[in-house]
């Protein structure tokens, strides 16, 4: 059997032998009690990291962002802005109406949001009695692997606290647009709550953080046990989450320059990208696919143990890198993507 390269998804990863022996080694507690050595020092570590007050260990990013948006909107009716492609808005099972009863205001917007987009759409207290006022503005970084800009992020979180609103980041993938512990804190401090994933890239099988301040985090910890999200002796998962932090976000910056070796390769055949690529993704339109369809390539490899997504949002396929796939995968990739565009090429006999 040859080794299978799982490209639909950087969650697509498994434990390494390194992270696996750090998990059975972690010293427990009880952390429904705070007594968890191990989840409290990784909280206190991803704190420390973004440079705010207090950090929630989560079984999920959704879980993170839902507990989130719960603790800001606490004054029905209300609404939040949102980009229309967030995570937020569709891939959380509507999460938001079902546990804030709040309005989610989607905006379209390519690649990222803008401070403009959120002046557009903001409501203010001048529309009361018509319209749900805006209380909070979920951004997303990375967004379908493009980094958005710092300029920008500080730029909404002026405008909207101005408003007497808040801002809250969606950074499951924020470790992909930090390149290092400064980045990181420079992104984290321009919002007023953060979450961050430890599945999506960095290796561990289960957990996220949401990060903010001291009473934010005491809040959304009650919040979280009455989603049933209070777990005993999680140090077993959060110890996954230290090793991700320590060992597996340093290596990204070469996942990031194998994905555009992948993408340059890809262009060179032909393929056009949806989106730059400045991570760990690659998207490409499919609607503007050369003479070999994504589909074809798509059945070409998966004998050859590479396995990749299927068409997303209807006229673009995703391909993520991770840490676990290397040269080999995408060498296999582009000479299978050369030898089917040779064969397309030549004429009919």
């Amino acid at each position: 059997m040859p080794p299978t390269w799982d490209l639909r998804s950087d969650t697509a990863t498994t434990p390494s032998p390194a992270m696996l022996a750090a998990m059975v080694s972690a010293p427990v507690g009880d952390d429904v009690l705070g007594e968890d050595p191990t989840v409290n020092e990784l909280e206190h570590m991803v704190a420390n990291l973004c440079g705010h007050e207090s950090a929630l260990f989560c079984v999920s990013s959704t879980m993170a962002n839902q507990l989130a948006i719960r603790t800001h909107l606490c004054n029905p009716p209300e609404s939040m802005l949102c980009h229309w492609d967030s995570h937020i808005f569709k891939y959380e099972s509507g999460g938001t109406s079902l546990h804030s009863q709040a309005q989610m205001i989607p905006i379209k917007s390519s690649p990222n949001l803008s401070v403009q987009d959120i002046k557009d759409h903001f409501i203010t207290g001048s529309f009361l009695g018509h319209c749900a006022p805006t209380h909070l503005v979920a951004l997303e970084n990375t967004m379908s692997g493009v980094v958005m800009p710092i300029a920008d992020i500080r730029d909404i979180g002026q405008f909207t606290r101005s408003m007497g609103a808040l801002v809250h980041m969606d950074g499951s993938r924020l470790w992909n647009a930090a390149a290092d512990k400064k980045e990181l804190r420079e992104y984290a401090t321009l919002v007023d709550s953060l979450s961050l994933c430890l599945s999506k890239g960095m290796g561990c099988p289960v957990g996220a953080l949401l990060v903010g301040t001291r009473q934010f985090i005491d809040k959304a910890r009650h919040f979280r046990k009455a989603f049933g999200g209070g777990w005993r002796q999680a140090g077993i998962l959060a110890a996954a989450g230290i090793y991700a932090i320590n060992h597996i976000w340093p290596t990204m910056p070469a996942t990031h320059a194998l994905a555009k070796r992948l993408a340059q390769g890809l262009e060179q055949c032909g393929y056009s990208l949806a989106l730059p690529v400045h991570t760990n993704m690659v998207m490409i339109d499919t609607a503007k696919s050369p003479s070999v369809s994504t589909t074809e390539l798509s059945q070409a490899l998966k004998p050859k143990g590479v396995i990749l997504g299927a068409v997303y949002e209807g006229s673009h396929l995703r391909i993520v890198l991770h840490h676990q796939i290397d040269d080999e995968c995408v060498d296999m990739i582009l000479a299978t993507v050369n030898k089917l565009h040779l064969a397309a090429s030549e004429p009919a006999k």
